[in-house]
């Protein structure tokens, strides 16, 4: 089982966040991401945010650059 990633680089905000985020589990990597978007992006924690975080989990580590950010 390989580590798992999720990038706030490849994501839209006012911020221009440049966060990411590995575990080596799924779950962990959930709650680090929710915590992450609580704190520091003022999101709600709801069943919504998970699914939505839980899409955009991508297997590996995260590259040195920047992704292309989504529209």
């Amino acid at each position: 089982m390989g580590r798992k990633f999720i990038d706030c680089r490849a994501f839209p905000s006012e911020m221009n966040c440049s966060v990411a985020i590995s575990a080596d589990t799924e779950s962990e990597l959930l709650e680090a991401a929710v915590q992450h978007a609580v704190a520091v992006h003022g999101h709600q924690d709801t069943p919504a945010l998970r699914d939505q975080i839980k899409g955009i989990i991508k297997d590996g580590m995260p590259s040195e650059e920047a992704p292309s950010r989504a529209a």
